[in-house]
């Protein structure tokens, strides 16, 4: 303690001149504005450049719980970006000549097979959607195929690539008709057998849906006359059709519900049994 009374007596002089030079500089400071804002102007500055350095050191140690964050924020900008891209492919209903959109459920396929002689396909909605078997299933560029099994969340479909399918269908300019097979060799390709001779064919015609069932609307698209042959046995023509589908890669598809299909069919029973 002694010691300090020493120091304060010996550097009594220049003590005073601080104190008084401190004094006199805040006196300044406060009564003139031009003084006032360049010293708080510094003073913020230096509080600034420590708060930066601060704030530099506290990211650094925080990188690892901010690159999680970015992580998950990432994770779920690409989630986003996923599922406007399979929003933009669902196919456009205006595009579907003869089906209006009331009488379709929009679904996905989830499981499609195409590489042995039975190809089925799986689509994510069921019996709680209204789907029913025999129903005809589309997208924007022509038949998939028709409904075979359901269950209350999914529905098994026989595709177009089945040897056991067979749908109705025609020559859209000349409405001469045929039905649709699977051959079982080329996944691009159907045939369209049993058309007249009388008909008028030609590379690159037309083949439609030719609505003489419950199933299909009339004029669905399905493809073009890529090959034409004579059945020897039945002196009939056989198409080889190029499908206007790529049935190897599937996405959102049309249910196609037929508002007097059970009228029809009841109709049909009741003839038979006339």
């Amino acid at each position: 303690m002694q010691q300090i009374f020493n120091f304060l007596i010996r550097n009594s002089y220049r003590i005073l001149f601080l104190l008084l030079l401190g004094l006199s500089l805040g006196l300044t400071i406060q009564s003139h504005s031009f003084h006032k804002s360049r010293i708080i102007s510094s003073a913020n500055f230096l509080t600034g450049n420590v708060y930066e350095k601060i704030n530099d050191v506290n990211e650094y140690l925080n990188l690892r719980s901010q690159n999680e964050q970015l992580a998950l924020e990432n994770a779920r900008l690409k989630s986003l970006v996923f599922n406007i891209k399979d929003t933009l492919q669902i196919p456009n209903l205006d595009s579907i000549k003869g089906v209006n959109p009331a009488d379709i459920i929009v679904t996905k396929v989830i499981h499609n097979s195409y590489n042995v002689h039975e190809n089925y396909i799986t689509i994510g909605d069921g019996a709680k959607k209204g789907i029913k078997a025999d129903m005809g299933v589309i997208n924007s560029q022509g038949i998939i195929g028709i409904v075979d099994d359901i269950s209350p969340n999914y529905a098994t479909v026989v595709s177009i690539l089945n040897i056991k399918s067979r749908i109705n269908a025609k020559i859209k300019k000349s409405n001469h008709f045929g039905s649709l097979i699977w051959n079982g060799k080329s996944t691009g390709f159907v045939q369209l057998i049993d058309v007249p001779r009388l008909a008028s064919v030609r590379k690159g015609d037309t083949i439609v849906t030719g609505g003489q069932s419950v199933i299909f609307p009339e004029n669905i698209n399905i493809g073009t006359i890529d090959k034409i042959f004579i059945d020897p046995k039945t002196n009939y023509y056989t198409l080889n059709v190029r499908l206007f589908n790529d049935m190897t890669n599937l996405g959102h598809v049309y249910v196609i519900k037929s508002k007097d299909r059970e009228e029809l069919i009841n109709l049909e029973n009741k003839q038979k049994d006339e």
